[in-house]
């Protein structure tokens, strides 16, 4: 009976710790379009979440894109592989393989970041002065990270769908002897509008998911330093879980449509 308590209790955790995430995620969210808005905190949180991130995603799409050519091309024996193989490198980075190490490349750097900060707030107690003083904690520290995270995001998947086809093309004009002009030739005749526009749209919601997570637990932090610790590495696993999670549903709902 105390095994059946155990799993009783944890599920009922669970379900709680989602719905206390979802209505924190739809506060925030909402508190981007009610009353007022913080211009100057979007835009610094614009510049750290997005332009500081191009490096890393960017080495990230270009090795994958390289790393994916040279598989491809050993995995498929076929005397036609100049043709598919950019094909198939294309929809692989457009549709998975960008938004996904994208999403998960600014989860490990910006949810983290999100979490340490609010959460140093939090405990320090600068988010009750905050309070004290009639300044809204979600409208100044929680709805701008979450609108620039939403934003920012399928602006850095764009450019790593560009740096991941171009590091294929990289390693198959210079390494493995391909056609340059067939090469771009298959991939745009291969690729189309909906394949780009549905990675857009799951890095728009692996943008909003990351900043949910970063900022919830490190608004809900508690502890002192080692709450604040805490709080960063379960923002990370939470983040990573549910960007590889919702990618999964996305993709069922775009076949299916």
């Amino acid at each position: 009976m105390n095994v059946f308590a155990a799993t009783g209790r944890m599920t009922l955790d669970a379900v709680a710790e989602i719905g206390r995430l979802s209505a924190f995620g739809v506060r925030g969210g909402l508190s981007s379009f009610t009353g007022r808005f913080y211009w100057k905190a979007f835009w610094s949180a614009l510049a750290r979440i997005g332009f500081t991130s191009l490096p890393v995603v960017g080495l990230t799409a270009i090795f994958t894109g390289g790393a994916l050519a040279l598989n491809i091309y050993e995995g498929s024996l076929l005397p036609n592989t100049e043709s598919f193989l950019p094909q198939i490198l294309g929809v692989s980075i457009v549709r998975e393989l960008g938004p996904v190490l994208a999403a998960l490349m600014v989860a490990g750097r910006c949810s983290s970041a999100m979490a340490a900060e609010i959460g140093t707030m939090r405990v320090t107690e600068q988010i009750d002065a905050m309070s004290t003083l009639s300044v809204d904690p979600f409208k100044y520290l929680v709805a701008p990270r979450i609108l620039a995270t939403t934003i920012a995001l399928p602006f850095l998947v764009l450019i790593a769908d560009i740096i991941g086809v171009y590091g294929g093309y990289l390693v198959s004009v210079y390494a493995l002897k391909f056609s340059a002009p067939i090469y771009v030739q298959n991939l745009i005749d291969f690729l189309s509008m909906d394949d780009v526009t549905s990675g857009l749209i799951k890095a728009a919601v692996f943008g909003f998911l990351i900043s949910v997570m970063g900022c919830y637990y490190g608004y809900t932090s508690r502890g002192g330093a080692g709450g604040v610790g805490n709080a960063t590495r379960t923002a990370v696993v939470a983040a990573a879980v549910a960007v590889l999670s919702a990618n999964y549903f996305l993709t069922s709902l775009f076949v299916d449509f």
